[in-house]
């Protein structure tokens, strides 16, 4: 049976679903972060109950939407996906995770922002991929693959400068936020556009130079 979801997917699902039910029981009913400060001055708000309830949330639906996925495609679009989409799941997963144990850190009153280190780890880690990506060549180890295929190495190099550019940008926004310290609010915010950005991207690329 095909499956993208693994037991290490899992691991980090339950991993974000125990910090949630410790930072419910530690951290008070009516607390509230600080997504954003103006000065000394709470900008931008989260209650505890909606805050705590993303991540759980997305990594439920993350599975399901992957699992199904996985049972929709066929060997040869399942063997050619797996490589991108398990690692990639397994990434989005681990984001969530890290930025719901930033919440309890928050919540505690630490002065470790481990959001904002996230950030710091995830744009370096996009700059180099990015310039993998622009850089590759075409062969079988490298380079990204679709459940279609990428007619041509002209087309195969556009896909995969424009791919890298978008990988490389996303990485560079992320230290930019986490370099001025832009708050929990747009951190998070630019976890899902630097990861889901990217891939739009890439994906509408193999699609438009195929026709």
């Amino acid at each position: 049976m095909n499956s993208l979801v693994t037991r290490f997917h899992l691991l980090l699902a339950a991993v974000t679903l125990a910090i949630t039910g410790v930072a419910l029981f530690r951290v008070p009913a009516d607390f509230l972060f600080v997504a954003r400060w103006s000065g000394g001055t709470p900008l931008w708000q989260w209650p505890r109950d909606i805050a705590l309830a993303v991540g759980p949330g997305l990594s439920v639906l993350l599975l399901v939407v992957f699992f199904v996925m996985g049972r929709q495609f066929t060997k040869n679009q399942f063997a050619k996906s797996q490589h991108i989409l398990d690692p990639a799941l397994s990434l989005v997963l681990a984001i969530i995770t890290a930025t719901q144990l930033g919440l309890l850190l928050n919540g505690f009153g630490s002065d470790l922002d481990l959001i904002r280190f996230t950030g710091l780890g995830l744009g370096l880690t996009l700059l180099l991929l990015g310039v993998v990506l622009y850089e590759a060549e075409r062969h079988t180890y490298a380079g990204m693959r679709m459940p279609w295929p990428i007619a041509g190495d002209r087309a195969w190099t556009v896909v995969h400068r424009v791919a890298g550019s978008a990988v490389f940008l996303a990485g560079a926004g992320l230290l930019v936020l986490a370099w001025f310290d832009a708050g929990i609010g747009p951190m998070v915010m630019g976890f899902a556009v630097a990861v889901l950005g990217p891939a739009l991207i890439a994906g509408t690329a193999t699609i438009l130079v195929r026709r």
